[in-house]
């Protein structure tokens, strides 16, 4: 036992999420985990680069986040992509779906993190898809940024 060495700062992010949209409202939501998925968030073993969030009924979901199967779980691992209910307060739940009905918005996942209080949390976004010319002026911006830190490197 306790082979296992935690990190305590653990930040996993959908990088796609702020390429693909403009974020409008943040929010922090709890998860609802196993004992092994939770482990393995703690190790870090986790990816939400496929994940996104759907209501159903007034309850709102994640799918396709993906955790790694704990080495020390024998048979009560978890499965690796499974549905998994976020926590939210009520008001919220209901302006979010407000929200979602309305053309163009979706809910997407941002980051999964640990907070003060040791609490694996997931930071939703409502947001609107970039349409492709969006994108286009970001990735010049990235182009000039990284040029720019080459020339200062150079001097």
């Amino acid at each position: 036992m306790g082979k296992h060495k935690y990190i305590k700062n653990i930040n996993i992010v959908n990088k796609k999420a702020r390429f693909e949209y403009f974020f409008d409202v943040v929010l922090e939501a709890g998860v609802v985990l196993t004992g092994t998925e939770a482990k393995s968030i703690r190790l870090g073993r986790a990816s939400m680069g496929e994940a996104y969030c759907r209501f159903k009924g007034d309850e709102l979901f994640i799918h396709g986040m993906h955790i790694s199967e704990y080495t020390e779980g024998t048979y009560n691992n978890h499965d690796l992509v499974r549905v998994r209910k976020l926590l939210l307060h009520r008001r919220e739940l209901k302006k979010l779906s407000r929200k979602v009905t309305e053309k163009g918005n979706t809910i997407v996942p941002y980051r999964l993190y640990l907070n003060e209080k040791g609490l694996i949390k997931i930071e939703i976004a409502l947001a609107t898809g970039k349409k492709s010319f969006d994108k286009r002026n970001v990735m010049k911006e990235r182009d000039s940024k990284r040029q720019l830190d080459r020339i200062k490197k150079s001097y």
